[in-house]
């Protein structure tokens, strides 16, 4: 995981800093995240990795699955990640590209998991508390999990905030043992 980091990262910069010039950090986005959902199919990976297959032709592919939506800069940007075999790191490229985005836009992305519906209210008031903790705007996404019995657990970059009753049920199981 570590080297796919590694390979990564200057792709993910490059694309950050082209995309950062040409002002158009979401379009990157989205193109990125075409890509990376397109190449975790089974059978486009099976395409692009068997080296029979022409370059030329993992390109149309991959144009293809993209859409018309690419620009000159994006498709050059495909074209070299195809051209020096990085097509496999795609995702890892998106990870550290949209890590790049949210520091730029002073954004965070925020998972609320709870164990019901939030309601509006409750979802502004953690939104609300968590922007005046990391001093970035909040986007926010909510989910389901019974499992937790109660409460939420807050996940926002590498932190991780447990709330839930299930959490509490734990602590409480250790300190009676």
């Amino acid at each position: 995981m570590s080297e796919a980091n590694t390979v990564a990262r200057p792709y993910a910069q490059a694309a950050f800093d082209e995309a950062r010039r040409l002002g158009d950090l979401k379009g990157w986005s989205a193109v990125l995240a075409t890509l990376a959902e397109s190449l975790n199919n089974v059978e486009v990976r099976t395409v692009i990795s068997n080296p029979r297959v022409d370059k030329s032709k993992v390109e149309e592919l991959v144009v293809a699955l993209c859409g018309s939506q690419l620009s000159a800069q994006q498709l050059s940007f495909i074209r070299i990640l195809i051209e020096n075999h990085r097509l496999n790191v795609v995702t890892e490229i998106l990870v550290m590209y949209e890590a790049l985005r949210a520091e730029a836009e002073k954004f965070v992305e925020v998972t609320v998991a709870s164990a019901f519906e939030l309601s509006d209210a409750q979802q502004q008031k953690i939104a609300a508390a968590l922007k005046a903790r990391m001093q970035r705007e909040i986007r926010l996404s909510c989910k389901v999990d019974k499992a937790l019995l109660g409460g939420v657990v807050i996940r926002a970059e590498d932190r991780v905030i447990d709330g839930s009753a299930l959490a509490r049920l734990g602590e409480m199981a250790n300190a009676m043992a």
